[in-house]
């Protein structure tokens, strides 16, 4: 899946972000979907992203123990803060042979 942080709107004192989730490969066939619209806080984790992502689709979080997370070239971990404009992808594990 693959994220980008689309707006960013004031409600209650609070600065919203738009993220924009894109799915692929198994996770995109197991939800029917390629992506999902999630407001968050700004200064949200992956983390919280995550938790809105499977309040939204159950059938996903199966696999957190799984997946990959990429900020630009780099592989983050649940805590990295998000950024407006950053695109992040979430990925299944990689296989080969």
């Amino acid at each position: 899946m693959v994220v980008w942080l689309r707006d960013l709107r004031v409600l209650r004192s609070e600065i919203l972000m738009k993220v924009r989730v894109q799915f692929y490969a198994q996770l995109r066939d197991q939800i029917g979907m390629r992506e999902l619209d999630i407001e968050l806080v700004e200064g949200a984790t992956v983390r919280d992203l995550l938790e809105k992502v499977y309040a939204q689709q159950p059938a996903l979080r199966p696999h957190d123990k799984s997946i990959l997370i990429g900020a630009g070239v780099e592989f983050v971990d649940r805590n990295y803060e998000l950024k407006l404009g950053e695109e992040i992808a979430i990925m299944p594990p990689v296989q080969g042979g």
